[in-house]
């Protein structure tokens, strides 16, 4: 059977330089449709009980300064778990944790993120911290929500739990540490088994 006449005229090198593109093409195209799932629900667990000792020590606090110090340093310590979550669980099922889908979730992450960091400068100074718990989980479910259409449906459910939870928070100041424990304790450690079990790691 002859070959078309592209073929014949290009040869096989130009053959395979051909097929090497075309590979690339179909990589980057599967790597854009797919989904992040790197998520660590036991990272989540581990971020969950962290947020419940948080919510106890904060809530001892005298001082606005010292509970906004408890709960900064907690966060501190939350994202170097999930972060090494993510990597451990991107090594354990042979995935890129940097590339396509994980790029475009780190983005929609991070930008109500460093809305929230900014906002909490803002509520700090004007002696109004009674709003951070809200703002904070508000923010952290519009994030979760945002990142997760990148991710399972598991994920951006988490994420409007922790918006619904934010704006009722927002309506009572005076409960911000009982919300934050329900929110990043709670919510955090019942989704992440889920996640855990569902989806691995």
């Amino acid at each position: 059977m002859p070959l078309p006449d592209t073929l014949e005229r290009e040869g096989p090198p130009a053959l395979q330089a051909r097929a090497l593109d075309e590979l690339s093409y179909i990589r980057r195209t599967m790597e854009q449709a797919a989904s992040f799932t790197t998520v660590s629900g036991w990272a989540q667990v581990a971020i969950g009980a962290l947020a419940l000792v948080a919510a106890w020590v904060a809530h001892g606090q005298r001082t606005p300064h010292t509970w906004l110090a408890v709960w900064v340093a907690a966060a501190a310590l939350a994202l170097a778990l999930a972060f090494g979550g993510m990597l451990h669980k991107a090594r354990a099922i042979g995935a890129t944790p940097f590339t396509g889908p994980a790029r475009r979730f780190a983005m929609a992450f991070g930008l109500p993120l460093l809305a929230g960091g900014a906002l909490t400068l803002a509520l700090d100074r004007s002696g109004m911290g009674g709003l951070l718990p809200g703002t904070w989980l508000l923010l952290f479910g519009t994030a979760v929500a945002c990142g997760g259409a990148f991710s399972v449906r598991i994920v951006p459910v988490m994420g409007l739990c922790f918006m619904t939870l934010g704006i009722a928070a927002l309506f009572a100041p005076n409960a911000g540490d009982q919300f934050m424990a329900l929110g990043f304790g709670g919510l955090l450690m019942g989704f992440g088994v889920a996640i855990a079990r569902r989806h691995g790691g």
